[in-house]
């Protein structure tokens, strides 16, 4: 049996906190995708948030390794569109947390970087390496980055989803009420117009 790794889990300003179980577990991802990058550009933090040619780097884990200790009545959650991911962030300091999908039994929960960042050692050594670099396409400037490690990611997320839906993790995340299958936080569709705002990259 793996020995159980507690990694700290803040935001910015120290309102939400909480830790991540079995962090060895996780898969990890850059994705250069421009809806990850409209996110980070609603919340304001683009420059914490995303490297130099757009992407964020994700860790993606299961919501019931996820705890929350306090502040979690300061998690707020948006979508970009009516049909989009469901994006959380600490609305005290707009610190990114992570991205779920609207139905909690696809369980899984794509954690940002920077709620995840300690001060005394790399998040290598309780992540691992990254795995996968996705949707180049999206990166700002030229040449483009290569897309590797996708068959590792989807055969990630097809084995961890399939396992938690057929022995009931699923049912435990800090994320969704299970008496309605609701998020915690009602989402904020964005406008036409932030959307707008949010999608238009910096001329490089």
């Amino acid at each position: 049996m793996d020995k159980i790794i507690q990694h700290p889990l803040r935001c910015r300003c120290g309102v939400v906190q909480g830790f991540v179980e079995n962090p060895q577990r996780a898969n990890r991802v850059v994705c250069y995708c421009k809806d990850c990058q409209a996110f980070a550009r609603f919340l304001g933090n683009e420059d914490r948030i995303l490297d130099a040619r757009g992407g964020s780097e994700i860790f993606q884990v299961l919501p019931k390794d996820v705890t929350f200790v306090q502040g979690v009545e300061s998690l707020a959650c948006l979508r970009l569109t009516e049909k989009g991911m469901v994006r959380w962030y600490a609305a005290c300091c707009r610190t990114p947390i992570g991205n779920t999908l609207e139905n909690f039994k696809v369980s899984f929960v794509g954690l940002l970087h920077n709620c995840l960042e300690t001060v005394d050692r790399p998040l290598q050594d309780f992540f691992g390496p990254v795995r996968t670099y996705a949707y180049p396409n999206g990166a700002i400037g030229d040449p483009k980055p290569k897309a590797s490690g996708m068959a590792t990611t989807i055969w990630w997320f097809l084995k961890t989803i399939s396992k938690a839906r057929f022995n009931g993790d699923y049912k435990h995340t800090p994320f969704f009420r299970m008496d309605t299958g609701k998020p915690i936080a009602a989402p904020h569709v964005l406008s036409h117009d932030e959307r707008s705002n949010a999608m238009r990259q910096p001329a490089r």
